[in-house]
């Protein structure tokens, strides 16, 4: 019964138009943000606009990710790429993550030197270009809404212009104390600010891409329980070589060897049944491979999997 898997995990592939026309508006809104805040922030000569703009060049990116992720994932597998293309979009992050940490950390350093040499900054540019991302943020949101709730992809896209707008509003009151006060001092805690949330988000989102690139199990399944409760299962002797891992930030895949008697070899299709149920509704495993044998391969195996964790 190898097929048994197929309706679980394509749910989330089943995108209408509406929801990809959405995505399209949000690209290009984004896009516009960014480059009136890149012009607005060399014009104005504030850090923080221009960090501000490389918050929602991100955003611009992973949407774009989403996109193209979406478009390729949708070809499905074929003789060359068995398991699909599910993997673009995580290559595509890691990417995109590698390059904002460096640009983060570019624009910290010169938030920094800013704050031993301050320099003037034109706050009503910074006040109004400010004004203007934040209404596209808001925009931008507004159109995620709905398709971020089944779509992991689009919910961190949707997450990522949330955060975008509160670095937004900081910008804002920035320019209106620059202008009010000349406070540009805010202008380097503003850019240090947004610079260190970058990196603070980047590091979780890069550890988890990394994770999965590296098929690493996932965090929230724990192997020793997994195994012990195939175990329990009437007429399942024994579980060894067992791998978890990662095909995609929704899929979990799992393979294993299952020590049944000699005697219960006809029944191992009920077996089966069984182990594949418990891996779907208590571990979210939509995919295994379970390989049966009559007696267990050799003694090895057990240190094998010992070294494994």
């Amino acid at each position: 019964m190898p097929h048994d898997h197929k309706h679980h995990h394509h749910h989330h592939h089943n995108f209408n138009d509406s929801s990809t026309l959405k995505l399209w508006i949000s690209i290009f809104l984004n896009l516009a943000i960014t480059i009136a805040e890149f012009v607005g922030g060399i014009l104005s000569n504030s850090l923080a606009l221009l960090s501000d703009a490389v918050h929602n060049l991100n955003d611009t990116l992973s949407l774009a990710i989403s996109l193209v992720a979406r478009k390729i994932s949708k070809k499905g597998a074929n003789n060359d790429k068995t398991f699909g293309y599910k993997r673009a979009e995580i290559i595509g992050a890691f990417i995109n993550l590698i390059t904002l940490v460096l640009v983060a950390l570019f624009l910290i350093k010169e938030g920094v030197e800013r704050f031993f040499d301050p320099q003037p900054i034109d706050g009503f540019t910074m006040f109004w270009v400010a004004i203007v991302g934040l209404l596209g943020n808001f925009i931008t949101a507004a159109l995620l809404f709905k398709d971020s709730k089944d779509n992991l992809n689009l919910k961190s896209a949707y997450i990522h212009i949330l955060s975008d707008g509160l670095s937004s509003v900081g910008v804002i009151i920035g320019g209106w104390l620059i202008l009010k006060y000349e406070w540009y001092i805010v202008d380097t805690f503003l850019t240090v600010g947004i610079g260190a949330y970058i990196l603070w988000h980047s590091y979780h989102m890069l550890q988890e891409t990394t994770d999965i690139l590296m098929q690493s199990t996932p965090e929230q399944i724990n192997l020793p329980e997994l195994t012990s409760r195939i175990e329990k299962i009437h007429k399942v002797q024994e579980v060894h070589h067992v791998h978890v891992w990662r095909l995609d930030e929704n899929e979990i895949m799992m393979e294993s060897h299952i020590v049944v008697d000699e005697e219960d070899i006809n029944e191992m299709e009920v077996i089966k049944k069984e182990i594949k149920t418990l891996l779907h509704d208590d571990f979210g495993i939509h995919h295994s491979t379970l390989e049966f044998e009559c007696q267990p391969c050799s003694s090895h195996h057990h240190e094998a999997l010992t070294h494994h964790h």
